[in-house]
């Protein structure tokens, strides 16, 4: 019964999160049973996946004993369903423009949030003698963000090699320099402008123009996450500066719970 009662308090303390929780549940499983009733096995895998990780904001909570802020809780559920379910199933990768840039700016801004927080419990925690300045905590933050970031680039480009997918997605230009293309093999760099059409093997392609294989989308992966991770760690830094004061942060920064 306390455990029925905890969590019957925890719902009532967060009934926006709960609501949002439960109407994309069914949303994911919806879909699950109509990809299992055709068959199609990827789209049931990437629903599977969902509903677990929707169980990571609980997983978080119960395993560093932290509380997650409604607003937080509520984005990263929001934030799975957007990669996972419209991003890939919905192909709004494909679809609609700048989404997945949209999504990793998303990420870096999060993930600097939950950076901070996780040394922001640390200096409070009494036994641990550990204490960072406002500035050194932004920085462990941002820091924090991007190396995630960068991890999750790692994994695109894993996926890609080994197991011929298209997480990178390649960017038609029309102008690029390169060496490779230097007959006199003295690192001179050749400029090639006006790109209009692709052959390979000998067969001219329908694409206007010169298709980069990946760079440029995570180059814009990093930057994005840069700027999100940077955005946070700046609204992190006066939130701590102010030791709690900023009310636009405490919706983002998890706090350790009092309870036990």
């Amino acid at each position: 019964m306390g455990k029925i009662a905890l969590l019957k308090e925890n719902i009532k303390a967060k009934k926006g999160t709960f609501a949002v929780y439960v109407i994309l549940r069914v949303i994911v499983i919806a879909a699950l049973v109509l990809a299992l009733l055709r068959r199609d096995l990827q789209t049931a895998f990437i629903c599977l996946l969902s509903l677990v990780l929707f169980l990571v904001p609980t997983f978080l909570e119960r395993t560093l004993k932290i509380e997650l802020p409604s607003v937080l809780e509520a984005i990263i559920l929001l934030f799975i369903f957007a990669a996972e379910i419209l991003g890939e199933i919905g192909y709004f990768y494909v679809r609609v423009p700048h989404w997945d840039t949209m999504l990793h700016t998303v990420n870096g801004f999060l993930f600097a949030a939950i950076g901070f927080a996780l040394v922001d419990i640390l200096n409070e925690n009494e036994k641990i003698k550990f204490q960072l300045s406002p500035v050194y905590m932004a920085v462990v933050a941002f820091c924090f963000s991007m190396t995630i970031g960068v991890l999750w680039e790692f994994f695109e480009f894993a996926s890609d090699m080994l197991l011929r997918t298209d997480m990178q997605k390649d960017t038609v230009i029309n102008s690029i320099a390169s060496i490779a293309f230097d007959p006199t093999r003295t690192n001179k760099t050749i400029r090639i402008s006006d790109i209009t059409s692709l052959a390979i093997n000998g067969e001219t392609l329908d694409v206007a123009g010169y298709v980069d294989i990946g760079l440029i989308d995570t180059m814009k992966d990093l930057i994005v996450n840069f700027i999100g991770a940077i955005v946070f760690s700046v609204i992190g830094f006066f939130y701590v500066k102010g030791r709690g004061r900023g009310r636009f942060a405490k919706h983002f920064i998890p706090v350790k719970k009092t309870d036990g």
